[in-house]
């Protein structure tokens, strides 16, 4: 049985370019590796219908918090069966955002802190009502606002397809997300947390993170 890393982080905190490269070192510490990331653009019709919304489609869905949490949960249930099985044939499944991405955002869209009843909720939706696995840790690659929007912003002119949807457009929005990520990683939701920082070194995370995995007794599933 394989180990279940969520990576999660602000628009533009560079979890991609981190996932890959741990991916690296993990593949090169002879490790089996598998990473999924959520929303599925391009594979799941509710992570498309989401997207499209957020960029101005669909009448007022985008203005329903709950509906918007709905189509990403809805992403995950749908790849529930194909997580189960990523993770029972390796070593490490690595997740570019999960569950905590949909609990931070909904919660920061209505204002409340990660011991809400927004968190809650998507809570027992996503682990309960839809049965997805638990993630054995949970990484936040915390990095300030400012710096995440450039990055978003820089993203955006330079690849067509990462244009900034009404999420990444709002400041307050990536604040206040933010502070409920710090509330989730103070509280342990769900899993262990590892917090790291723009300058973190990969290497030594992902040498951590296998150490980590060779005391089971130390890690909550």
């Amino acid at each position: 049985m394989g180990t279940l890393i969520a990576l999660e982080g602000l628009d533009g905190a560079g979890k991609r370019t981190l996932s890959n490269a741990l991916v690296a070192a993990w593949r090169a510490d002879g490790l089996t590796v598998a990473t999924l990331a959520f929303p599925r653009y391009g594979v799941s019709a509710c992570a498309d219908l989401g997207a499209e919304a957020l960029h101005g489609r669909h009448g007022d869905t985008a203005e329903s918090v709950n509906a918007m949490a709905l189509l990403w949960a809805l992403d995950r249930r749908d790849a529930a069966d194909e997580l189960r099985e990523l993770i029972a044939t390796h070593d490490i499944v690595l997740l570019d955002r999960y569950v905590a991405s949909n609990a931070a955002y909904t919660a920061a869209r209505k204002h409340q802190s990660a011991q809400g009843p927004e968190v809650e909720w998507i809570e027992d939706l996503e682990f309960g009502r839809f049965g997805l696995p638990r993630p054995d840790l949970q990484i936040l690659l915390k990095v300030p606002v400012a710096l995440a929007a450039d990055r978003a912003r820089r993203r955006a002119g330079t690849e067509a397809d990462r244009q900034r949807d009404a999420y990444e457009r709002d400041g307050d929005l990536q604040t206040r997300t933010g502070e409920v990520y710090d509330g989730l990683t103070a509280r342990a939701w769900i899993s262990p947390w590892t917090v790291v920082g723009p300058d973190v070194d990969p290497a030594q995370l992902a040498a951590d993170v296998t150490n980590q995995r060779r005391r089971p007794s130390e890690v909550t599933r």
